[in-house]
């Protein structure tokens, strides 16, 4: 389950205070079953709609050609359903435009306040012009609606939030204030903030499906690679393919990567170390093993008389310290 799937569930049931019946309320105290409220997802739902009405009544009614509107630029969604895109456009073929969407003026066109899914309809009938609501809209307010609008609908992936998120971001004063905004936790928004450390193999890809990895995926693996440096990228890319492939299960990636990271080292480690015995007779006497961290001896005591081991005393003796005489 994705993070906007489980803020989802966390605040479906909630309502804002100001929405709860004062007779509600009294008859709650005496009861176990108090009315649900929260801030989170739900609050941040409310908000929105609440501001687009606003904008709405205060709105000037209009109709302009399709050719001077362009998309919010805060706009998290990068994959538009086709086929349902396409069941409105029909719809507005056959009975027209039952909602004008909400635009703003920006310069020498019109920027989508509330409805691109309407516009890009028209677009695709080929119809020229729109009606339109003409609002007054902060550079702030766009960015909000536009992201907390869309995180409420299912089919926005993980990975386009995490870039709506960036661009609003320079809008807020910090990152508590824009967690507030959208209603997410600041655990939840550096999850999304989790892509900005992926490798660009990663997110090149999600640019064309950003349905292949979530939030949740995206943490873990960033935290893979910040523990394993370059040899977790190295696993990271070789195992990505299957990622794509759907052959393995983004969940599990992370962990492949740390595993695949792991082997690795050990047969590193491995083919570095060698290991020759030597016998006194047919007897296992003992062993010398060198690897990159060391060069060792190891001599069994039963089989080493006195005069041997002061005799290899002497020899290390000379070795390191020089000849004594």
């Amino acid at each position: 389950m994705n993070i906007r799937a489980r803020m989802a569930e966390q605040t479906a049931n909630l309502r804002a205070a100001s929405d709860i019946p004062k007779d509600e309320t009294a008859a709650s105290k005496t009861a176990n079953d108090k009315p649900k409220t929260g801030p989170g997802m739900a609050a941040a739902l409310a908000a929105a709609n609440i501001k687009i009405q606003e904008l709405e009544t205060r709105g000037a009614q209009s109709v302009l050609p399709v050719s001077e509107i362009v998309p919010n630029p805060w706009q998290p969604r990068r994959v538009f359903n086709e086929a349902k895109l396409s069941e409105l456009a029909e719809s507005i073929r056959e009975v027209g435009l039952l909602q004008p969407i909400v635009v703003r003026r920006a310069e020498s066109t019109y920027q989508i306040v509330a409805g691109e899914r309407r516009w890009r309809a028209h677009k695709l009938v080929g119809l020229e012009e729109i009606k339109v609501l003409v609002v007054d809209c902060t550079d702030q307010d766009m960015a909000v609606l536009a992201l907390v609008e869309n995180i409420g609908r299912d089919d926005l992936a993980d990975y386009e939030v995490s870039i709506s998120i960036r661009r609003t971001e320079k809008e807020f004063p910090n990152r508590r204030r824009l967690a507030e905004a959208v209603g997410m936790s600041r655990r939840g928004l550096y999850r999304y903030l989790a892509f900005d450390n992926l490798p660009a193999f990663i997110t090149s890809d999600l640019d064309i499906n950003p349905t292949l990895i979530g939030g949740n995926a995206a943490d873990a693996i960033a935290s893979v690679i910040k523990k394993h440096g370059e040899d977790a990228i190295a696993a990271a890319r070789e195992l990505w393919p299957d990622v794509v492939s759907g052959n393995l299960d983004q969940g599990k990636y992370a962990p492949a990567i740390a595993a695949l990271v792991g082997r690795r080292a050990s047969s590193t480690t491995a083919r570095e170390r060698s290991i020759e015995k030597f016998f006194a007779g047919n007897t296992h006497a003992g062993s010398i093993t060198k690897d990159v961290n060391s060069f060792t001896v190891k001599i069994k005591t039963g089989v080493l008389s006195d005069a041997q081991e002061t005799r290899i005393r002497q020899v290390i003796s000379e070795l390191f310290n020089g000849d004594p005489s």
